[in-house]
């Protein structure tokens, strides 16, 4: 009997986070503006997908309630 090895995972795939801006940043602080546009995120439904890193995670953390 043969057993077909599952094809590896690519490791880019399995690092990857996607963030989606959900809430206007209109009214919120400049810093978190900033953030949101360090994410990659211009205006609400855009999405962006970006490297699963710890600063990543920080911004994320930092603007939770808007993404």
């Amino acid at each position: 009997m043969t057993t077909k090895a599952k094809p590896p995972v690519s490791k880019e795939a399995a690092r990857t986070v996607t963030v989606t801006l959900f809430k206007s940043i209109n009214g919120t602080r400049e810093s978190h503006r900033a953030t949101v546009r360090g994410l990659g995120l211009r205006r609400m439904n855009s999405v962006s997908t970006l490297e699963d890193t710890p600063a990543v995670r920080g911004m994320i953390d930092k603007v939770s309630y808007l993404v």
